[in-house]
């Protein structure tokens, strides 16, 4: 049996009308999950990132101190080394607790050099104090 022109009209405005709100509510769902997605890979990544970098320059500054430590190292080694060898008599390594003190490798290397120009170890002693 046929139905009715009306019933028909009906019927297809529903259809039509459950057609679009199923493509806006699709439409919807896609944006969101998009968006959802998009925030947690840009989360991950982002932490990826600065996972890598800080390992990158943790890395750098730890090369970096360690140089910096065994120049200072080998410095105060030289200094020693030069002491003892211009004066033999003098117990030189009561000066090593002093020179391990100084942080600066500047002055390290300026002592170095004192060491060799010294007069005497009193001398050099006066200048690390100073």
């Amino acid at each position: 049996m046929r139905e009715s022109p009306f019933y028909e009209r009906v019927m297809q405005r529903g259809i039509e009308q459950g057609i679009e709100r199923g493509i806006e509510q699709g439409i919807e769902r896609g944006i969101e999950q998009g968006i959802e997605q998009g925030i947690e890979q840009g989360i991950e990544r982002g932490i990826e990132q600065g996972i890598e970098r800080g390992i990158e320059q943790g890395i750098e500054r730890g090369i970096e101190q360690g140089i910096e430590q065994g120049a200072r190292e080998t410095t105060i080694e030289n200094t020693l080394v030069v002491l003892t060898t211009r004066f033999p008599n003098a117990d030189v390594d009561t000066l090593k607790p002093t020179l391990e003190a100084i942080a600066d490798l500047k002055r390290l290397k300026q002592l170095n050099l004192n060491a060799l120009l010294a007069p005497s170890l009193q001398a050099f002693q006066h200048g690390l104090e100073a």
